[in-house]
Order: structure tokens, then sequence, then C-alpha cells
């Protein structure tokens, strides 16, 4: 029996077709559930706003509270770190050390966890070279040579985190087929770790250069050292130094202070760069930076780094 034109208009063609059917029950299931969570946060609004009717004084408080406890906290940080810096050091090195992870063990953020087990391992391992008493001659040396590297690494992260994110505002992540998000985030990461590790390091080395320039015995922070500052010897490592004229220098050159005090290049750069030291480490003279910061460590320091 042939159809006529009229039956054919009636006939829909995917009225029985199960996926037809089946797609069409998915978009209503989404439709749902989307207006369904939409009047849900319409109820939780509503009842934010009933809750909290009437407390427009209290609200304004509690941001004054908020806001002197903010600029009060400031001005106690400044004068506890200016009248009791070791004890400021201290509290605030394990809190910026120990919060951190708890906070990621908690969200599960592996990753931090990892990284933070590896720094930390290797890192123990330096500062318990540097607390041995007697002081190893070559653990100064060591030791400045593990906290320049972790400032290179933190430096190069910092640098490439911050390039990712202007490549992701000026679209070349279009150039790759990824979001702008994806880079975004990447390069916030890369801040992070840099910014995080660098400083942990840069607080380490700062309390290890203290530690072992006293067991060495030619700094104190506070009084007159226990020793005696020797011709041709290096107050930062203890050794003696190979040359006084950087002219007839081969491995190393020297440094002299304006307080006259020689000691090796690489040490007085360490104690004075990543130790943050800024007086001499004999006399405690006021060190003048300018002809050490204007090449921290020069290329040919990164090729002596390893050297053994």
């Amino acid at each position: 029996m042939a159809l006529t034109d009229n039956d054919t208009q009636l006939v829909d063609p995917g009225q029985h077709d199960p996926q037809v059917v089946l797609v069409e029950s998915e978009n209503l299931t989404k439709l749902h559930n989307g207006l369904h969570a939409y009047h849900e946060r319409v109820r939780e609004r509503e009842s934010l706003r009933v809750a909290h009717k009437g407390h427009e004084a209290m609200h304004l408080e509690m941001f004054l509270i908020l806001i002197f406890s903010l600029i009060a906290g400031q001005f106690i940080l400044i004068e506890w770190r200016k009248r009791h810096y070791r004890s400021y050091r201290f509290v605030t090195f394990i809190g910026m050390w120990l919060i951190p992870i708890v906070l990621s063990i908690r969200s599960q953020f592996w990753r931090f966890v990892f990284c933070w087990l590896l720094f930390s391992c290797v890192t123990l391992l330096v500062v318990r070279k540097a607390l041995e008493k007697p002081l190893h001659g070559a653990t100064p040396r060591m030791v400045y040579k593990w906290f320049y590297i972790i400032h290179l690494l933190s430096c190069g992260l910092g640098i490439f985190g911050y390039a990712v994110i202007i490549a992701a505002f000026c679209g070349f992540n279009l150039v790759f087929g990824v979001l702008p998000q994806v880079w975004l985030d990447f390069g916030f990461l890369l801040i992070f770790y840099g910014s995080y590790f660098g400083v942990l390091g840069r607080d380490l080395a700062e309390m290890c250069a203290d530690k072992m320039a006293s067991n060495i015995g030619y700094y104190v922070p506070d009084g007159i050292p226990s020793r005696s500052l020797e011709e041709n010897m290096c107050a930062v490592c203890g050794n003696r130094l190979l040359v006084l004229n950087n002219d007839d220098a081969v491995l190393e050159k020297t440094f002299r202070l304006p307080c006259n005090h020689v000691f090796h290049e690489f040490c007085i750069r360490g104690w004075c760069i990543v130790g943050k030291k800024e007086t001499c480490p004999y006399c405690k003279e006021k060190v003048d930076l300018r002809g050490i910061v204007t090449n921290p460590y020069p290329f040919e320091s990164f090729f002596f780094l390893f050297r053994s």
C-alpha cells in the first residue's frame, strides 16, 4: 500500500529511533539538573540574606576590627624583628616551613609534598654538616654551593613562570591550542615554587652562615672572637689563602674588604649574598657590597661550584 503525501508529512523519521530518544532524554536531564542547581543557589542566597538581615552594624565592626588587626600586626612584627631578631627569624621560619606541608597533606597536593620532602631531606643533610663540631674545612664551601644552586633554581623558576604568564596574556597559547587558564595556572605555580623554596633556602643559608662562622671561631654574633685571624687565613672557611695577588690566581681569586681583611672570593660572596651578611666576618665592619653585588656570581664561578 503506497503512502500519500499527507501521510508522509505526518511520519517522524526519528520518532522511534532509540538514539534520538536517548539524546533527548539526556538533554532534558541536564536541563532539569541545571534548573535545580540554579534554584538551590537562589534559595541559599535568600536564606543568607534573611539570616544576616539587620546585621549591617556588626559587619562594619568586624571589618574595622580586621583592618585594625592587620595594621597592628604589622607594627608588632616590625618591632619584634627589631628587638628580638633571632626569635623572629626562627618562629617565622618554622611557620613557613611546616604550615604549607600540613595544608598540602590535608588538601592532597601530592606534587608539593614530594618537592617539599625532596628539598627538606637534602637541605637537612647540608644543615647537619654545617652544625658539625669540629667543622671540616670544605663544609662552608659545600653549604654555599648548595644554597647557591637553590638560588639559581628559584630565580629560574620565577623568571620562566613570569614569561609563561606574559605569553598567555599575549595570546601565544592559541598557537598551541591551549586555553589561557592552563598557561596562567602553570605560570603562577612556577612563581610560587620559586618564591617559596627561594625564601626558605635564603633563611636557612643565613642561619647556617652564622653557625659555621661561630664554629670556626673567627666570628661571633656578639662579643670578641675566640680566635685571632692569622695572616693568609680566610675567616669564613678557615682555610689558607693560596694567593694574595689576583694576578697570580689560577683556581680562585681573593677579595679584600675596606677593613683590609682578605678572603676567598667565593667565600665572601657566599657570606654576603647567600648568607645575607653586610659586615666583615671577623671585625664586623660594614661591608661595601657594591663591589660584590654588581656581579654576585660571575659565569666562571658556576664551573667553580662543582670543583672538588
